[in-house]
């Protein structure tokens, strides 16, 4: 055995120590990446994933890692620190998609249709069709406009931010979290904001006409008319919504910690 071998072998604790370093936080980020992290995606494949960035991350991350402690609560206490900054990261990103099928849940009761139901892993055990469409274009979007890029760059630089095993500072954290719900619900609103003031012009009419004439049943014909009026203000907005949505979550990952 040569010097050099004895010496390969002598850093390999420290090499395999920043590689399952990087490992967890890569599979926390992959755990809630947008368009990869979906539920019909195999566990195959993220884990796949994961171990791929991991072993294109670890030899450029692997001079910042700490020796090897000597404590084993210690490394658990390290690597559980970075699968938090992996599940942090991958939840900003997470947010912001699923501003798209909150919209869609928000104009499925506007239009009258949310009583029509179907199984949403993504928002819960049941939501309404249109929120189920809006929650399976998200990561069509986000896989065809290469957004998905975005966060994996945020982990890449991530490091330059937070060093491996250091502490997460949780004022930051939590002030970054609040943000991001904060901007996830706020886009969901102005998603749906043309059909909203749509369903208030449509409700005060309904109840002028039902003052004006109370022998009408205007129940009877304002549904019918809010249903119909409401998918074809969706048919022509569509489009338009998909643009905004994807538009504003290119500015949001772009604001990820480590690419502002």
């Amino acid at each position: 055995m040569t010097g050099a071998d004895a010496e390969a072998l002598a850093g390999l604790p420290d090499l395999a120590f920043a590689f399952v370093l990087v490992l967890s936080r890569a599979g926390g980020v992959v755990a809630l990446l947008p368009g990869l992290a979906e539920t019909g995606v195999p566990a195959v494949v993220r884990a796949g994933l994961a171990g791929a960035l991991a072993l294109l991350l670890t030899p450029t991350v692997a001079p910042l890692v700490p020796a090897v402690p000597a404590a084993p609560a210690l490394a658990a206490r390290m690597l559980g620190g970075e699968l938090l900054v992996g599940l942090w990261l991958g939840f900003l990103a997470r947010v912001l998609v699923l501003a798209l099928p909150m919209a869609g849940q928000i104009l499925a009761t506007l239009l009258g249709v949310s009583s029509v139901l179907q199984p949403d892993p993504e928002l819960g055990p049941q939501t309404s069709a249109l929120a189920r469409l809006f929650a399976l274009a998200a990561p069509v979007v986000v896989l065809a406009s290469g957004l998905y890029a975005l966060p994996l760059a945020a982990l890449a630089r991530s490091y330059a931010l937070f060093a491996p095993g250091a502490v997460l500072p949780s004022g930051a954290v939590a002030e970054a979290v609040a943000r991001a719900v904060t901007a996830g619900f706020g886009l969901a609103l102005r998603l749906c904001a043309p059909a909203l003031l749509a369903s208030v012009v449509w409700s005060v009419a309904a109840g002028i006409l039902a003052r004006v004439a109370p022998r009408v049943q205007v129940y009877f014909l304002a549904m019918p008319a809010q249903i119909l009026g409401g998918l074809a203000i969706l048919a022509a907005l569509s489009g338009a919504i998909l643009f905004a949505w994807q538009d504003t979550v290119r500015e949001g990952f772009g604001a990820l910690p480590g690419l502002r």
